[in-house]
């Protein structure tokens, strides 16, 4: 269980930063995995957008919900991330060399994640919210900043797709 906020002045509350990075850095990687599609860049994707936290922690503590402006921070720098990795492997590509593939990871975990990994970014981080991380309707519309109805309709999207890329019925 999270600590209680602390007082500041001016009535605002804040978290500690510390007990904040304890809490969200395990899920930034995560978030920042599915995102991204690499574990290998995650946990440095996780640490730049805790590093910008704390950076702007006067101002990031004060916030209603912290976490949330965490991870759209977390979503744009895996987003940016990913871009960056999609421009070197073409560039790899015209020059004759490839990359080395990752090991694998579990095997049902390594199915899953590759087919979160085949969505449009925004369903990816939608599914990454609400599922992994528990999130509601709601929380996920805050955190991506669009209405309900759009998170609802990343998320429907998102399970119709993965239905098909898992071979499975739409499961609900």
């Amino acid at each position: 269980m999270p600590a209680p906020p602390r007082a500041v002045s001016g009535g605002k509350q804040v978290v500690d930063y510390e007990e904040f990075y304890r809490r969200e850095f395990g899920r930034m990687v995560t978030l920042a995995c599915a995102v991204s599609g690499s574990w290998l860049t995650a946990e440095d994707v996780a640490q730049d957008a805790l590093l910008q936290a704390r950076q702007n922690w006067d101002r990031v503590g004060r916030y209603d919900q912290p976490g949330a402006w965490l991870r759209r921070v977390t979503i744009q720098l895996a987003s940016k991330r990913l871009r960056r990795a999609r421009v070197e492997a073409a560039a790899l590509l015209r020059l004759g060399s490839t990359p080395t593939p990752l090991p694998p990871g579990p095997e049902e975990v390594e199915t899953v994640l590759a087919a979160i990994r085949q969505l449009p970014r925004q369903q990816r981080a939608a599914v990454v919210l609400a599922y992994l991380e528990d999130r509601s309707v709601r929380e996920v519309a805050e955190i991506m900043g669009c209405a309900e109805g759009t998170a609802k309709a990343h998320l429907f999207k998102a399970r119709a797709s993965l239905a098909q890329i898992l071979g499975e019925g739409d499961q609900r």
